[in-house]
Protein backbone atom coordinates (compact mmCIF):
# COMPACT_ATOMS: atom_id res chain seq x y z
CA UNK A 1 0.00 0.00 0.00
CA UNK A 2 1.62 3.04 -1.27
CA UNK A 3 -0.41 5.96 0.87
CA UNK A 4 -1.75 3.90 4.13
CA UNK A 5 -3.44 8.11 4.73
CA UNK A 6 -5.86 7.26 1.93
CA UNK A 7 -7.63 4.57 4.01
CA UNK A 8 -10.60 5.43 5.43
CA UNK A 9 -11.71 4.77 9.49
CA UNK A 10 -14.07 1.68 9.38
CA UNK A 11 -12.83 0.24 5.79
CA UNK A 12 -11.79 -3.11 5.47
CA UNK A 13 -8.43 -4.82 3.70
CA UNK A 14 -8.03 -8.20 2.34
CA UNK A 15 -4.18 -8.61 3.76
CA UNK A 16 -1.45 -11.61 4.08
CA UNK A 17 2.05 -12.03 5.28
CA UNK A 18 4.49 -12.88 2.88
CA UNK A 19 8.21 -13.47 2.20
CA UNK A 20 8.52 -11.11 -0.91
CA UNK A 21 10.95 -12.98 -3.56
CA UNK A 22 14.67 -11.34 -4.70
CA UNK A 23 13.85 -10.14 -8.17
CA UNK A 24 16.10 -12.74 -9.81
CA UNK A 25 14.43 -15.19 -8.61
CA UNK A 26 11.04 -14.08 -8.87
CA UNK A 27 12.01 -13.83 -12.97
CA UNK A 28 13.62 -16.87 -12.90
CA UNK A 29 10.41 -18.47 -11.54
CA UNK A 30 8.29 -16.54 -13.67
CA UNK A 31 10.36 -17.38 -17.10
CA UNK A 32 10.09 -20.71 -15.92
CA UNK A 33 5.89 -20.22 -15.47
CA UNK A 34 5.80 -18.77 -18.49
CA UNK A 35 7.59 -22.00 -20.51
CA UNK A 36 5.92 -24.23 -18.58
CA UNK A 37 2.62 -23.29 -18.95
CA UNK A 38 2.99 -21.82 -22.30
CA UNK A 39 0.20 -22.72 -24.79
CA UNK A 40 -2.45 -23.84 -22.00
CA UNK A 41 -5.82 -22.36 -21.87
CA UNK A 42 -7.29 -20.94 -18.63
CA UNK A 43 -4.17 -20.73 -17.38
CA UNK A 44 -2.71 -17.53 -15.66
CA UNK A 45 1.27 -17.66 -15.14
CA UNK A 46 1.88 -15.46 -11.36
CA UNK A 47 3.79 -11.65 -12.49
CA UNK A 48 7.53 -11.83 -11.01
CA UNK A 49 6.66 -8.95 -8.51
CA UNK A 50 3.80 -10.64 -7.40
CA UNK A 51 5.22 -13.91 -6.19
CA UNK A 52 6.25 -14.45 -2.26
CA UNK A 53 5.93 -16.93 -0.08
CA UNK A 54 2.45 -16.57 1.95
CA UNK A 55 3.22 -16.99 5.87
CA UNK A 56 -0.49 -16.41 7.26
CA UNK A 57 -3.45 -15.45 5.04
CA UNK A 58 -6.01 -12.81 6.97
CA UNK A 59 -8.71 -12.37 4.74
CA UNK A 60 -10.91 -8.77 5.05
CA UNK A 61 -9.61 -7.32 8.22
CA UNK A 62 -10.39 -3.75 9.85
CA UNK A 63 -7.72 -0.84 8.48
CA UNK A 64 -8.01 -0.13 12.54
CA UNK A 65 -6.09 -3.33 12.83
CA UNK A 66 -2.93 -2.14 10.75
CA UNK A 67 -0.57 -0.97 13.85
CA UNK A 68 -1.37 -4.22 15.69
CA UNK A 69 -0.27 -6.25 12.43
CA UNK A 70 2.54 -4.05 12.05
CA UNK A 71 3.47 -4.52 15.80
CA UNK A 72 3.01 -8.74 14.93
CA UNK A 73 5.36 -8.29 11.99
CA UNK A 74 8.34 -6.63 13.65
CA UNK A 75 8.26 -8.94 16.92
CA UNK A 76 7.81 -11.73 15.04
CA UNK A 77 10.66 -11.16 12.57
CA UNK A 78 13.31 -9.33 14.92
CA UNK A 79 16.62 -10.75 15.30
CA UNK A 80 15.77 -13.47 13.06
CA UNK A 81 17.93 -15.27 10.57
CA UNK A 82 17.08 -15.15 6.58
CA UNK A 83 15.48 -18.80 5.38
CA UNK A 84 17.58 -20.00 2.90
CA UNK A 85 14.70 -21.62 0.23
CA UNK A 86 15.36 -23.95 -3.09
CA UNK A 87 12.78 -25.39 -4.91
CA UNK A 88 11.92 -28.80 -4.25
CA UNK A 89 8.76 -29.86 -6.06
CA UNK A 90 5.94 -28.96 -7.96
CA UNK A 91 2.24 -29.41 -7.11
CA UNK A 92 -0.86 -28.64 -8.27
CA UNK A 93 -4.50 -27.98 -5.97
CA UNK A 94 -7.58 -27.55 -8.64
CA UNK A 95 -6.69 -24.08 -8.66
CA UNK A 96 -2.97 -23.30 -8.39
CA UNK A 97 0.22 -24.47 -9.33
CA UNK A 98 2.85 -24.14 -6.49
CA UNK A 99 6.79 -24.67 -6.05
CA UNK A 100 7.32 -26.14 -3.26
CA UNK A 101 10.38 -25.02 -0.99
CA UNK A 102 13.00 -26.78 0.88
CA UNK A 103 13.17 -24.50 3.93
CA UNK A 104 17.16 -24.90 4.98
CA UNK A 105 17.54 -24.89 8.77
CA UNK A 106 13.51 -24.11 8.87
CA UNK A 107 14.01 -20.06 9.21
CA UNK A 108 10.85 -19.41 7.07
CA UNK A 109 8.96 -22.24 9.15
CA UNK A 110 9.81 -20.40 12.04
CA UNK A 111 9.52 -17.07 11.54
CA UNK A 112 5.38 -18.23 10.31
CA UNK A 113 5.04 -20.21 13.84
CA UNK A 114 6.13 -16.84 15.61
CA UNK A 115 4.19 -14.63 13.60
CA UNK A 116 0.92 -16.80 13.70
CA UNK A 117 1.44 -17.24 17.38
CA UNK A 118 1.40 -13.16 17.75
CA UNK A 119 -1.46 -13.04 15.47
CA UNK A 120 -3.65 -15.45 17.15
CA UNK A 121 -3.04 -13.46 20.28
CA UNK A 122 -4.77 -10.59 18.90
CA UNK A 123 -7.89 -12.75 17.63
CA UNK A 124 -6.83 -11.35 13.97
CA UNK A 125 -5.67 -15.22 12.62
CA UNK A 126 -6.34 -18.48 13.38
CA UNK A 127 -3.59 -21.34 12.16
CA UNK A 128 -4.65 -23.73 9.58
CA UNK A 129 -5.00 -27.40 10.80
CA UNK A 130 -2.60 -28.40 8.64
CA UNK A 131 1.33 -27.73 8.86
CA UNK A 132 2.40 -24.49 7.09
CA UNK A 133 4.10 -25.36 3.90
CA UNK A 134 6.49 -23.46 2.61
CA UNK A 135 5.87 -22.36 -1.57
CA UNK A 136 5.15 -19.81 -4.01
CA UNK A 137 1.90 -20.03 -6.47
CA UNK A 138 3.18 -19.69 -9.85
CA UNK A 139 0.29 -20.05 -11.67
CA UNK A 140 -3.68 -20.10 -11.36
CA UNK A 141 -5.77 -22.31 -13.31
CA UNK A 142 -9.36 -22.74 -14.19
CA UNK A 143 -9.00 -26.10 -14.80
CA UNK A 144 -6.28 -28.51 -13.31
CA UNK A 145 -3.53 -28.96 -16.41
CA UNK A 146 -1.73 -32.52 -14.29
CA UNK A 147 1.99 -31.55 -15.09
CA UNK A 148 4.91 -32.78 -13.99
CA UNK A 149 7.65 -29.99 -15.01
CA UNK A 150 11.24 -29.82 -14.35
CA UNK A 151 12.26 -27.64 -11.78
CA UNK A 152 13.40 -24.68 -12.26
CA UNK A 153 17.14 -23.75 -12.02
CA UNK A 154 16.79 -20.54 -9.07
CA UNK A 155 19.61 -21.88 -6.89
CA UNK A 156 19.14 -20.81 -3.15
CA UNK A 157 16.38 -18.07 -2.62
CA UNK A 158 16.91 -15.67 0.38
CA UNK A 159 14.05 -13.58 0.71
CA UNK A 160 15.51 -10.13 2.38
CA UNK A 161 12.38 -9.53 4.26
CA UNK A 162 9.26 -10.47 5.57
CA UNK A 163 6.33 -7.88 4.51
CA UNK A 164 2.63 -7.05 5.10
CA UNK A 165 0.57 -7.27 2.00
CA UNK A 166 -2.62 -5.26 1.09
CA UNK A 167 -4.20 -7.74 -1.79
CA UNK A 168 -6.66 -5.72 -4.37
CA UNK A 169 -8.75 -8.56 -6.24
CA UNK A 170 -9.17 -6.87 -10.01
CA UNK A 171 -10.54 -9.13 -13.21
CA UNK A 172 -6.54 -9.19 -14.35
CA UNK A 173 -5.57 -10.68 -11.00
CA UNK A 174 -4.93 -9.63 -8.08
CA UNK A 175 -2.63 -6.51 -7.14
CA UNK A 176 -0.35 -6.92 -4.24
CA UNK A 177 1.13 -3.95 -2.60
CA UNK A 178 3.33 -3.79 0.77
CA UNK A 179 2.01 -2.34 3.82
CA UNK A 180 5.04 -2.44 5.87
CA UNK A 181 8.49 -4.61 5.48
CA UNK A 182 11.05 -5.89 7.83
CA UNK A 183 14.25 -6.55 6.84
CA UNK A 184 15.49 -9.90 7.96
CA UNK A 185 19.13 -10.53 9.13
CA UNK A 186 22.29 -11.71 7.93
Amino acid sequence: MTSPATVEAGERLRLFFGLPLPADAAEELARWGAATFAGLRGVRVVRPEHLHVTLAFLGSRPVEELPLLRSALREAAGELLRPVLAPLSYRETERVGMMVLSDEERRAALLQARLSERLERIGAYRPERRPWLAHVTVARFSRRPRLAPPLPETGTISPSDAALYHSVLRPSGAQYDIVEAVALGG
